[in-house]
């Protein structure tokens, strides 16, 4: 039985291939939920938070990995965001209907980003690569072949209930077993989406990899939780002044801020926002004395 909401690793011993599952349920629902996705582009959504998870995983830091699509085709916006608690949240942006299941149907031409925000700035890091390939899948493989130079296969499924992907990944190194990877790559290859949608991780590695020698590791946790809060959108609202905030509130009566994640609404009426900027006073500088 699949464990819901889960990461799960697992390699090959002796090898420098590494593996990576992934099952959304509930935290899938929670980000589908949060607007009236058609079902051709609740999918796309549930595929990329798969990935980006997926992603995450392949790195060691703190703080969140952002998969981002920009394109000129139905689906022209989609954003999928994991930390490195599990935590995901994601959105989409479309403009027309779907008529197919191609990359190209869904979503034209455009650019794939990835980028990783550290807790520390100065690591940030992001790449950019053109949209390319079959399906998402092949889209992001397209990156590690550009970007990371690191063989990477990639399967990505969802349906109305769940989003599931598997990552396989030849490790660097000075000597890479090239053989082995084509071996574990070539049945890799053999697996399916009801397979991938209905099977626990253990019981896919014995349909595809039963002759090798695999640790598999306890699952960790996913969920969907999103960054926003009060504090911070007030924070936000300070960074704009005093003169504008309070124009905004002579103009509209308040101030209304929406997270486009989560749909979350905040409010902020005329005694908020004078208490904003009461209880947010610089420390004046003291005069110099000539």
């Amino acid at each position: 039985m699949k464990d819901a909401d889960t990461l799960q690793r697992f390699l090959f011993e002796n090898s420098d291939v590494r593996g990576t599952f992934i099952h959304l349920q509930a935290s899938y629902q929670s980000a589908r939920d949060r607007y009236d996705y058609p079902e051709s582009v609740a999918q796309p959504l549930g595929q990329a938070l798969a990935a980006s998870t997926l992603l995450s995983s392949t790195i060691k830091f703190k703080g969140s990995l952002i998969l981002q699509l920009q394109s000129n085709g139905p689906i022209n916006m989609l954003v999928a965001q994991c930390d490195d608690q599990r935590h995901i949240r994601g959105l989409a942006r479309w403009q027309q209907e779907i008529n197919g299941e191609s990359l190209t149907d869904i979503f034209g031409q455009g650019r794939i980003t990835i980028t990783i925000n550290s807790e520390r700035n100065e690591d940030r890091y992001q790449g950019v690569v053109g949209l390319e390939g079959a399906s998402l899948s092949e889209a992001i493989e397209s990156y590690f072949r550009q970007s990371e130079q690191l063989d990477t296969r990639l399967w990505l499924f969802a349906d109305h209930q769940q989003a599931v992907g598997l990552l396989l990944q030849q490790l660097p190194g000075e000597a890479p077993d090239d053989s082995f990877w084509q071996h574990i790559e070539t049945l890799g290859e053999t697996l399916t989406s009801s397979e991938l949608l209905q099977l626990s991780p253990a019981e896919i590695l014995h349909r595809l990899f039963h002759e090798e020698d695999i640790r598999l590791f306890e699952p960790e946790p996913v969920s969907f939780r999103c960054g926003c809060s009060r504090q911070k959108i007030a924070s936000m609202i300070r960074a704009l002044g005093s003169d504008e905030a309070h124009s905004i509130i002579e103009e509209q009566g308040k101030i209304d801020v929406g997270c486009e994640f989560c749909n979350q609404q905040y409010t902020f009426d005329r005694v908020d926002t004078a208490a904003l900027f009461a209880n947010h006073v610089s420390p004046l500088t003291p005069d110099t004395k000539q």
